[in-house]
């Protein structure tokens, strides 16, 4: 079984994503090194391995490099020692960066392919590493592939690179249809009165925090459940009000109990710079769920979803749209979930990682580089892989 090794910024063990979806099932394929960042440690420098899930290991790096954080320069020399023999002499893995800034780290390797999953535009997230944007151009001139997280990333990045598929955010339907059964909602929410409006993810500077504390303010008997982890925000900035209930960071199992006793799904994300290219993971597992959703107009879910989602550029608008999923009727809200349905049968991750590993087996290495000069004379539309959305091109 081939070796695919891939560099990551986010840990396997935080929320259960992108990363985590793809490798689990690419598995079945390839034996998975996953490299996190380093973490800190006192003592001599080591690599900690720790299985997973069947063909997938865990690496992290300890070093006792303080002061410094993610694939940082300083932590670089020492990571080239500790993954040194990470694969034996004389094979040829698929390397996989989901961030520029390992980039380095390759002259480890001699790789059979270079995958670059571009799932955020890292560069527009809060304090970005100065050599984030140079090292992206590099790996975009390396890279064999490059796969997008949703059709706003790929539009930034299709003209860079001459094999470029966009991906959008899949769905594991059966696992969120758990919700649909009222009956296993989690019982730490057992005690909040409904209606409860809720929200799932990491909370951070993409997440609208005003927006939320002004949806409490104007409705009291709401109740807002969010659950996630708090990352590079100061909590003093969060909303707090008897109706706002922060739930911490679950695990994956947990999200369809959280689901299971929702009336409305939010999507209260902040119109910045961190979310002009998102494709939000969690539409579609709302809607595996055949909840009813408001978003704020990120592009990724307005365009393909917006005939579903509700969608509201300000908190007055925020608020009367979730007045309105509150209150819609029997007829117009079984319509909805017959949209949801149409649009959650056309995808899954199983259908998104089967095609990258077709793509990964197909493609010659050195392609990108090589094909440089037959640059998308009208075949983008071949590249962009359909969005879940029932009858509906992507091109």
């Amino acid at each position: 079984m081939p070796t695919l090794i891939v560099f990551c910024h986010l840990r396997w063990d935080f929320v259960f994503q992108r990363p985590q979806h793809l490798m689990t099932r690419l598995a079945e394929h390839y034996n998975i090194l996953f490299v996190e960042e380093p973490v800190h440690s006192e003592g001599q420098a080591h690599l900690q391995k720790t299985a997973v899930a069947p063909n997938i290991t865990v690496c992290r790096p300890h070093t006792p490099i303080e002061n410094t954080w993610g694939f940082h320069d300083d932590q670089l020399p020492t990571m080239q020692r500790l993954l040194a023999d990470l694969v034996p002499e004389g094979e040829r893995p698929v390397v996989w960066f989901y961030t520029p800034m390992a980039l380095p780290l390759l002259q480890n390797f001699d790789p059979s392919l270079v995958v670059y999953d571009c799932m955020d535009e890292l560069a527009a997230f809060k304090n970005p590493p100065k050599q984030l944007l140079q090292r992206e151009s590099a790996l975009l001139n390396i890279a064999d592939l490059v796969f997008t997280g949703g059709p706003s990333l790929y539009e930034a990045k299709k003209d860079r690179h001459a094999n470029a598929h966009c991906f959008s955010s899949s769905v594991d339907a059966k696992h969120f249809r758990q919700a649909l059964d009222s009956a296993i909602s989690h019982p730490e929410q057992a005690k909040i009165a409904g209606p409860r409006l809720g929200f799932y993810g990491v909370i951070d500077e993409r997440f609208d925090t005003d927006l939320v504390r002004q949806m409490a303010a104007a409705h009291p008997e709401w109740q807002i459940v969010l659950v996630g982890p708090v990352v590079k925000i100061d909590p003093a900035e969060l909303p707090r009000a008897d109706n706002v209930h922060y739930m911490g960071q679950r695990n994956y199992d947990e999200l369809p109990k959280f689901l299971a006793g929702w009336d409305v799904c939010l999507l209260p994300f902040a119109m910045n710079d961190s979310t002009k290219f998102i494709s939000p993971t969690k539409v579609l597992e709302y809607m595996a769920a055949e909840k009813l959703s408001v978003s704020t107009p990120i592009t990724d879910v307005k365009v393909p979803y917006g005939d579903v989602v509700a969608i509201a550029s300000t908190a007055d608008e925020y608020i009367a749209a979730c007045e309105r999923m509150l209150a819609l009727g029997e007829s117009e809200q079984a319509q909805l979930v017959e949209r949801m349905r149409d649009i959650v049968a056309n995808t899954s991750w199983d259908k998104t990682a089967g095609r990258m590993h077709e793509l990964i087996s197909t493609t010659a290495p050195g392609a990108a580089r090589t094909a440089a000069a037959a640059v998308l004379e009208g075949g983008t539309a071949a590249r962009v892989n359909p969005l879940p959305v029932a009858q509906k091109s992507a091109a």
